[in-house]
């Protein structure tokens, strides 16, 4: 590892939105710089739990880039990804009589 390479300070256990964890690592790394095989590294070091436990099973020689590393965490964890709002998710949401609007709105 580069010695001016800062490890990044956030962990992935597989239950939180891969987009947030990849944003996240992307924002702390990025001042590091680092080639492919540094970032696919130090990117591995964020995970814990089952998450580590689905890339250890991955063959060798199978990640070739951090690209390619990227595409399979996010088709591994794509089911947590916060999906956006759409508005019938709030048509039938209805302030409530005697409710306060903080509340209401919360």
């Amino acid at each position: 590892m580069p010695t001016h390479y800062v490890a990044p300070k956030i962990t992935f256990a597989g239950v939180e939105d891969p987009e947030s964890h990849l944003t996240a690592f992307n924002a702390q790394t990025i001042i590091s710089g680092g080639s492919d095989a540094v970032r696919c590294k130090m990117f591995m070091g964020t995970f814990t739990g089952k998450t580590i436990q689905f890339f250890s099973g991955l063959p060798d020689d199978h990640i070739t880039s951090f690209a390619e590393f990227t595409k399979l965490f996010r088709e591994q964890f794509y089911a947590n990804q916060v999906k956006p709002p759409v508005l019938y998710d709030i048509i039938n949401v209805r302030q409530r009589e005697g409710e306060t609007l903080k509340n209401y709105l919360k």
